[in-house]
């Protein structure tokens, strides 16, 4: 199976090489509607869709086969729906209609602002979390001896 999925590869490659010798200049303006460039795109959403589906389906089947490991993927998820859902209670408030009537004229509506207020919070909770996790066994280890 590893010579054939080599070998593909190896095709794949030789197959962008000459894809790539045959791109139009950059000064031409209909670039991007050239066919090397468009079979380039081709393959491109090829290896990422089996990238996907490789990732997914290997990562379900190490999720199903190990004891354990479903229980620990339902508090991880269950720990991020509580981060959205406080990160989400963070976001609303008059600062979110007032950003809202502000912005009206470009679109905005209050929900579109509480979503991207969420989206921030999700961000710097999360961040913050990493980064804990990351100082603090240097710290104890540093301190502990």
């Amino acid at each position: 199976m590893n010579k054939i999925i080599k070998i593909v590869l190896i095709v794949i490659g030789l197959v962008a090489t000459a894809l790539w010798f045959g791109m139009p200049s950059s000064d031409d303006p209909d670039a991007i509607n050239s066919g090397s460039m468009n079979f380039m795109f081709i393959i491109m959403y090829l290896l990422l869709a089996i990238a996907v589906v490789a990732t997914v389906f290997f990562g379900l089947k190490k999720l199903l086969s190990t004891p354990g490991s479903l229980k620990k993927a339902l508090f991880a998820i269950g720990g991020l729906a509580i981060v959205v859902a406080i990160s989400y209670g963070l976001s609303s408030g008059d600062e979110a209609k007032a950003v809202a009537d502000a912005m009206a004229d470009k679109g905005a509506t209050e929900s579109t602002v509480k979503n991207i207020g969420m989206g921030l919070n999700v961000f710097f909770i999360l961040t913050a979390a990493a980064v804990a996790l990351m100082v603090l066994p240097g710290l104890k280890k540093m301190f502990v001896k």
